[in-house]
């Protein structure tokens, strides 16, 4: 179980990653309602996603926003790239993420950018396979970055020293 981050204490940036209109045919005619999908990070290792929905977009971006709030993650990031090569997958998508070299930057496109970004995560090369819709896009994403472990971790988890971990 991941440990609550409380959202008061980050200095939070929101991104509207998509919205759609949805429609909903009844006996009197269309009803028209937004979903709206938001990505929330400090840009220094915490990011969330959440998702909306409203008849007015402004309002389904806050309920987003909101949701997203709610939903942070700590993202490990070593220097400026994600400890090791990772692959999140959410529904049919699949999102493989891999650390680059320092300087080269997000390679990574739409909503997978939009996470690493405000992970803060600055150098990383992605490959999204499988499902090409936003939403799957993220939760893959969300997927592979709560796989990521810190070598200090790895290390406790097998119960052997950093040292002999590397060797």
């Amino acid at each position: 179980m991941a440990k609550f981050i409380d959202p008061d204490k980050l200095e939070l940036e929101d991104n509207v990653v998509a919205i759609n209109r949805i429609t909903k045919v009844v006996k009197g005619g269309r009803r028209l309602r937004f979903a709206a999908l938001v990505i929330v990070g400090d840009k220094n290792g915490h990011v969330g996603f959440g998702t909306g929905k409203a008849q007015e977009v402004p309002e389904a971006i806050r309920k987003a926003v909101e949701a997203a709030r709610k939903n942070l993650i700590e993202v490990p990031i070593v220097g400026t790239t994600i400890p090791h090569e990772v692959l999140g997958t959410f529904g049919g998508g699949k999102i493989m993420l891999k650390p680059a070299a320092e300087g080269s930057g997000v390679t990574a496109g739409g909503a997978v950018r939009s996470v690493m970004e405000l992970a803060g995560v600055a150098d990383v090369t992605s490959k999204r396979l499988g499902s090409n819709t936003p939403v799957n896009a993220v939760r893959a994403t969300f997927d592979g970055l709560t796989q990521l472990k810190r070598a200090e971790e790895v290390a406790a988890l097998r119960g052997v020293s950093l040292q002999h971990l590397a060797e």
